[in-house]
């Protein structure tokens, strides 16, 4: 009669033990787009910080495509043992379920939750031959040329597409995506003049606007950022309820021991809480956030259907321009 309960003991032993010794080698944490996207760019802050305190470095692995399922994907199928992680998204964990056909991952099921990590706004710019100067130019010249301006993403079903399709539906105009492999290529596709606009992170944005090779019209976000204060709301330019923003947070194969899970949380919230990393975060338009796990878990459950909700709209929306 007491074997289950000695079987539970010896399996908490055996989990602690386990949880004392990690990480024993380097923790890999892939990301869903190239390097220099503000997934990237992020990963990079926080592998840097994180490893010091978990005693072992954090190689970041950039494997982008398919808005995120394919480093998603990859993850999914990984040893459940700590040592492979996903810097999942607002994508790979929100629009992709309901924006992809059949997905090769189950973002609840085939996943444990480990953290929250921050929230990213995108900026609306356009390149300098288009001839705008505002949001109000862009959709003017977008009713005068239907389905002629065009934007690019770094893969369907990204904030960045999501963005494009709610500008299209509440400015009443007709736009063109056109998905590339990563968000560097799609704004280098803006910043050649390839297409009409794109919806940068706010360090890129940044960075082009200051040089003068992009303009920025607006901001996703229902407040402005404190990195780009001039630069007002899309909400607030007569888009009201222009809401669109990516988030990030760290996830791990499902069946992960729970004591690692709690180790990665701690630990990453440790990061989270330097002054000198909130500074950062800041500076490149992000909001540090934080969870613990089962919030996270909650937070993707509501995400999958808020986002579920938009492309349905979009979709309707879409078919009947």
């Amino acid at each position: 009669m007491f074997r289950p309960l000695v079987l539970v003991l010896a399996w908490l032993v055996t989990a602690l033990a386990w949880a004392q010794a990690y990480p024993s080698k380097p923790v890999r944490i892939f990301v869903t787009i190239g390097p220099g996207a503000a997934a990237d760019v992020l990963t990079r802050m926080v592998g840097e910080k994180l490893a010091p305190r978990l005693g072992q470095p954090i190689v970041i692995e950039n494997r982008a495509g398919a808005g995120g399922n394919i480093a998603a994907d990859a993850v999914a199928k990984s040893a459940p043992d700590g040592y492979t992680l996903l810097m999942a998204s607002s994508s790979t964990h929100g629009a992709n379920v309901s924006v992809y056909p059949k997905l090769p991952f189950d973002p609840i099921k085939d996943f444990a939750p480990v953290v929250l990590v921050a929230t990213n706004p995108n900026v609306l710019v356009v390149p300098p031959s288009l001839g705008v100067n505002t949001l109000a130019e862009l959709l003017a010249l977008a009713k005068q040329k239907p389905g002629e301006l065009t934007y690019a993403s770094g893969g369907t079903g990204t904030s960045m597409h999501i963005s494009g399709e709610v500008l299209a539906m509440l400015g009443g105009v007709k736009l063109q995506h056109i998905p590339f492999r990563s968000t560097p290529d799609a704004i280098n596709a803006a910043l050649a003049g390839e297409v009409s606009m794109t919806f940068a992170s706010a360090p890129t944005a940044m960075s082009q606007v200051k040089a003068g090779r992009l303009k920025a019209l607006g901001v996703t976000s229902e407040k402005p950022l404190s990195s780009l204060p001039e630069v007002a709301p899309l909400a607030a330019q007569g888009l009201a309820g222009f809401d669109v923003s990516a988030w990030f947070g760290l996830a791990a194969p499902a069946g992960t021991p729970e004591p690692i899970i709690k180790r990665l949380n701690s630990e990453t919230l440790a990061v989270l809480a330097m002054p000198e990393m909130r500074e950062k975060f800041v500076a490149l338009g992000m909001e540090p956030l934080g969870s613990t796990p089962a919030e996270f878990g909650a937070f993707i459950r509501s995400e999958i259907k808020r986002l579920g909700d938009v492309v349905r709209v979009l979709s309707g929306d879409t078919a009947a321009r």
